[in-house]
């Protein structure tokens, strides 16, 4: 039986706020991810960090949905470091002193985030991540058990809503920039991903249930993708839940499906892998990447996402980011800037703006240290020690030891003047004579 998830939600409100306004241009909707998560488990607490005196208009929704909301005093500097940390500390702490509570989730699109994921695997907590597709580093939704895309959890009725309202609250100094036309709008809104792009997921999950020689069905099959890509998500292909996705597979002729609802078995139809599968994420790159090329003048200083994607259509009109497993534009641009081709900025007025990434501008290496010129001193010459080795290894011979020397007598003082009394020599003694 498969255990009960116990769910702790923290929200880095101030990242999920701004991305969902620059890229969706719609307020954050906490009911919408909620909702999400009790489908997968049992909520026990909820948590979000921001500096709520610059919030207070979101304060009310969050507090009939009991999230308790933590204080972020933003640090001289302006940065918001210290979101990140609170929020770190506060999960690891709950990880080692509740232990009922064996799921996390993570509502923000920071990559920053990363090492907290991995460390709440590591005590084996099952690991939740919300954010849009378009601004969630796609590092952080391929390592987490399951990326919940933010625009899968919400209604489109009230998005377009939001939408038009956020068009009429505009600054007017941006009035001057031509209106899009449908044909543009059209193409800016999200995009059915083809089944087929799906199929070579859903082969490699059955292959490694048949070589578990595990029974195919609905619900292992969804958890085993999942395992293999954390980002999977039915709703991307048009389907309203699994079961749907299943059975629009069954329809495409890609799998054969037996047995009744809820007891569904799935295995691969022969011959049913598609001839032309849609191509990889990675092949897009350089297409993106000339287009780049060409308007590099522009995009040095920024550029608004709208219009590098107006120059992408116009360059490469065969060019299509569905076919490569992107919905919108946005979440190419995301896709690119974790590979360092562009950098992207969200303004919650703006939009999306676009800069070169470190590929076209490589950090500048490092100065050399300014090393002083050395002096090479002298060395002093070594002093002989007899009877220690020298450098050269030779034993020098113990010097002869000096012969005292005597001290040389004072001549004596002859006294001088007519009183001075005269030595006469004595007469030498004469050898006897033999």
């Amino acid at each position: 039986m498969e255990q009960k998830l116990k769910i702790a939600v923290f929200i880095d409100f101030d990242n999920i706020e701004i991305g969902v306004k620059s890229t969706l241009h719609r307020d954050f909707d906490v009911a919408g991810v909620l909702e999400a998560l009790k489908e997968r488990g049992e909520i026990v607490t909820k948590f979000a960090y921001a500096n709520w005196g610059r919030q207070e208009s979101a304060t009310r929704a969050l507090s009939e949905h009991a999230v308790q909301m933590v204080q972020r005093d933003p640090s001289p500097r302006g940065d918001k470091n210290g979101a990140d940390i609170n929020l770190a500390l506060d999960a690891l702490e709950m990880a080692f002193t509740h232990d009922h509570i064996n799921a996390f989730c993570i509502v923000s699109g920071d990559s920053d985030f990363i090492a907290l994921v991995n460390k709440l695997k590591q005590y084996d907590k099952r690991i939740f991540v919300v954010g849009g597709r378009a601004f969630t580093s796609t590092i952080l939704q391929k390592n987490c058990h399951e990326f919940i895309a933010y625009e899968s959890v919400i209604d489109e009725r009230p998005s377009r809503a939001s939408h038009h309202q956020a068009q009429q609250e505009r600054p007017q100094q941006h009035s001057d920039k031509p209106p899009q036309s449908q044909q543009q709008r059209s193409q800016n809104r999200r995009q059915t991903l083809d089944l087929a792009q799906a199929m070579p997921l859903v082969e490699r999950a059955l292959s490694v249930l048949e070589r578990r020689e595990v029974r195919p069905q609905l619900g292992l099959l969804k958890s085993t993708m999942l395992q293999l890509d954390s980002a999977f998500n039915e709703r991307a292909y048009g389907a309203g839940n699994f079961t749907d996705f299943v059975e629009k597979l069954q329809k495409a002729d890609y799998v054969e499906v037996t047995g009744g609802e809820g007891r569904y078995m799935i295995r691969m139809k022969g011959g049913a892998t598609p001839e032309k599968p849609g191509a990889k994420p990675e092949d897009a790159i350089p297409l993106l990447r000339d287009v780049l090329e060409t308007h590099r003048m522009e995009i040095d200083n920024g550029a608004p996402a709208e219009e590098l994607a107006d120059w992408v259509r116009q360059e490469r009109p065969d060019f299509n980011w569905g076919d490569y497993g992107f919905q919108v534009f946005s979440e190419l641009l995301n896709y690119a800037q974790d590979k360092g081709l562009v950098r992207i900025e969200a303004d919650e007025e703006k939009g999306l703006n676009v800069f070169l990434g470190a590929e076209f501008h490589p950090p500048a290496p490092p100065p050399e240290p300014e090393h002083p010129e050395i002096i090479e001193e002298e060395d002093e010459p070594q002093p002989i020690v007899p009877g220690q080795p020298t450098a050269t290894g030779e034993i020098p011979e113990p010097a002869p030891a000096p012969k005292p020397q005597r001290r040389p007598r004072a001549p004596r003082k002859q006294p001088q003047g007519d009183g001075a009394k005269k030595r006469t020599p004595r007469p030498r003694k004469k050898p006897p004579m033999i």
